[in-house]
């Protein structure tokens, strides 16, 4: 039973961490955003399985995972206050050409992060010639040109 209160507990904590760190966060991931999530891994399995490196432990742990994913699932499925506060709302963070600079400040995101999607997606150069970017519940940048 420890474990799954373990696991329960890991399950939400990082929900709760994922959440406050923003969606642009985990958009796009840096070479040492890969090591950090290298390094939260080792340090949530190790707070999970405890000294217990038995299969059974492994498998409960797994299984409670899943399990609180599966219901989480349901529950933004039923709830849609729920799914908009784990997963938010597609965010504009340029309408016609003028960045929305609060909006951005929020979101933790640069107009070098916009112009970048911008040049990547529609090969666009300048901010002006974007009619909208918005900032989509995954992370990335849409760019809607202007026409």
């Amino acid at each position: 039973m420890v474990t799954v209160l373990r696991a329960a507990f890991v399950y939400l904590f990082m929900l709760t961490v994922v959440r406050a760190t923003g969606r642009r966060t985990l958009g796009e991931m840096t070479p040492f955003d890969l090591v950090l999530m290298l390094i939260i891994s080792e340090a949530t399995q190790n707070a999970m399985i405890g000294d217990d490196f038995s299969l059974t432990n492994a498998a409960l742990v797994i299984l409670t995972l899943v399990g609180l994913d599966l219901v989480l699932t349901f529950a933004k499925r039923r709830w849609s206050r729920l799914d908009r506060w784990i997963d938010g709302v597609p965010t504009i963070l340029v309408a016609h050409g003028r960045p929305l600079v609060e909006v951005m400040k929020r979101a933790r995101v640069g107009t070098d992060d916009v112009l970048e999607s911008a040049r990547r997606l529609q090969g666009l150069e300048r901010m002006d010639q974007v009619k909208f970017a918005i900032l989509e519940r995954s992370g990335g940048i849409t760019i809607i040109p202007r026409a």
